[in-house]
């Protein structure tokens, strides 16, 4: 095998030569495809989907964003999220209010059913996350997330 067969166009190493194993998109995604499934069952039992998790999720740290701040902190599409506030509005866990400076905005609050429901999953959230980084040293566990961090900052189109 010569060095061309083993490089792209660009000269990057080709995905059999990483291996799966090395490409870290690939691991990100395997981990929060597992992530999510742990937390199916409860979120079921509420009657949540992973969009309508994540709001919550976003809504118990950020009070009132706007819409498409939203959409952006809890990486759901636009058109997804609004669907799966129609259902939160309908189940009473949200709440929309005309932004007071911008009448064609939207922001979005949790109501306080809506925290009661937050505060039952989080404990799933919480021990999903501990089982992740099981046996992993505190230090390299700032440190990842650190990492991570940068690499958001990298490829972000958002400020947020």
């Amino acid at each position: 095998m010569t060095e061309d067969d083993t490089r792209d166009i660009a000269g990057h190493p080709r995905l059999g030569e990483i291996g799966l194993a090395n490409f870290a998109p690939y691991l990100m995604n395997r981990i929060m495809g597992r992530y999510n499934a742990s937390l199916r069952d409860e979120m079921a039992r509420l009657g949540l989907s992973t969009p309508k998790m994540r709001a919550l999720a976003v809504l118990s740290v950020i009070d009132g964003p706007l819409i498409r701040e939203l959409a952006i902190y809890a990486v759901v599409e636009q058109s997804t999220l609004s669907r799966a506030l129609d259902q939160l509005v309908g189940d009473g866990l949200v709440r929309r209010v005309q932004d007071t400076s911008d009448s064609r905005a939207t922001r979005v609050y949790l109501t306080e059913a809506g925290r009661a429901d937050f505060d039952r999953l989080w404990p799933h959230m919480a021990a999903a996350e501990a089982e992740m980084f099981r046996g992993v040293p505190d230090e390299d566990k700032r440190v990842f997330v650190g990492t991570l961090q940068k690499v958001l900052k990298n490829i972000r189109k958002h400020e947020i």
